[in-house]
């Protein structure tokens, strides 16, 4: 079994990170990523600028009553906010679990149809000890999977396959260096595709991940996943309503995650700060089995008015935080099945979605 030295502690902070009413902030942006969050409000891509931004994030005021923990990019784990208190010590003092990104991103998978797999296994071992010892917790590995066609050949099995592999060895790794592994194998909502073939894809997909997870030895109860939503493609005539959406979503992880399985940390996937938190309530609202917590770990759709109330000025800090936790609010009360929806006004309707996302 993976994880062994570690079992008891990654038990604990899986189950902390699933806590009741929260969920995570993914604050992992790479360099290049977040310079694209910047451009629009007008901020240099610097690192000072990436500083204060991730400062202002983990010293918003009562944050750590939504967010249980926090995935950052390598910088933001080992950098200093600007009072001289390090980034760890901040989300540590308001109860938030640190995380790290430990992927390198995607690479071409050849003989395939633009599909991908990634990368960063050769020298993982070293740098979750590594980050470990700066104090975080937890890790994340994105996979990226793609619906090309309706036929069924996208995604290949050999995509499938690749990735699933992948994720068990990262979560293998992890595990032995006392990180809980978050396994993310996300199926792209770009396209025209149906909920149904959506559906039928992520099942697919996650079912193979758990097989591999199983191959690996790895300990379930010290892990997290981090799905897609089942949803209709971004260009589908007739996507499906919310209610829909949720159904389908956990029928899907009904048929394919084990009970051992703490919390299952969703990603938003382009949806709207409203349609990500208005879409993690219809799943909690719903009377059937789920034997772990559903919540979230988003990016876009947790800050994306924090940014744009910002606009990188420190008179606007207050604002920013405010409308930070205002959305994490909301999402722990999806969380609980209890968001009654209208947090953030007008613009948090609108849609973070960004073809092929890479990060």
């Amino acid at each position: 079994m993976a994880g062994v030295e570690f079992a008891a502690e990654l038990i604990a902070t899986a189950n902390a990170i699933a806590a009741p009413g929260k969920g995570i902030l993914a604050a992992d942006e790479s360099t290049g990523t977040i310079g694209k969050r910047f451009a629009p409000i007008g901020v240099e891509n610097v690192q000072e600028n990436r500083r204060r931004y991730r400062e202002l994030l983990f010293k918003t005021p009562g944050l750590g009553e939504f967010i249980s923990g926090a995935i950052t990019f390598e910088e933001t784990l080992f950098d200093t906010a600007t009072c001289g208190t390090t980034m760890v010590d901040l989300m540590k003092k308001q109860g938030i679990i640190p995380g790290i990104k430990v992927d390198k991103g995607v690479q071409p998978l050849f003989g395939t149809d633009g599909e991908t797999v990634t990368q960063g296994i050769d020298d993982l071992g070293k740098r979750c000890a590594k980050y470990y010892a700066q104090g975080a917790r937890f890790a994340k590995w994105r996979a990226v999977l793609h619906i090309k066609d309706s036929t069924g050949a996208t995604p290949s099995m050999l995509a499938i396959d690749q990735n699933a592999e992948t994720l068990a060895r990262y979560a293998a790794i992890c595990q032995a260096n006392g990180l809980v592994p978050i396994v993310e194998p996300e199926v792209l909502m770009d396209g025209t595709h149906t909920i149904e073939f959506a559906a039928e894809v992520t099942e697919k997909v996650i079912a193979a991940c758990y097989k591999k997870l199983s191959d690996h030895k790895v300990l379930l109860e010290g892990t997290l996943l981090k799905p897609n939503m089942v949803r209709s493609g971004e260009a589908c005539e007739t996507p499906a309503p919310m209610p829909e959406v949720a159904k389908a979503t956990v029928r899907v992880l009904q048929h394919t995650v084990p009970c051992a399985v703490p919390g299952i940390t969703f990603l938003s996937g382009g949806m709207s700060e409203e349609e990500a938190s208005l879409a993690l309530n219809e799943m909690n609202k719903l009377d059937t089995k789920k034997p772990w917590s559903l919540t979230f770990s988003y990016g876009r759709a947790l800050q994306q008015s924090c940014l744009k109330a910002w606009l990188g000025k420190d008179e606007n800090i207050p604002a920013a935080q405010q409308a930070l936790l205002e959305r994490a609010k909301a999402n722990g009360m999806a969380n609980l099945g209890k968001y009654a929806g209208g947090a953030g006004g007008e613009a948090a309707t609108a849609s973070t979605f960004v073809a092929n996302y890479s990060y």
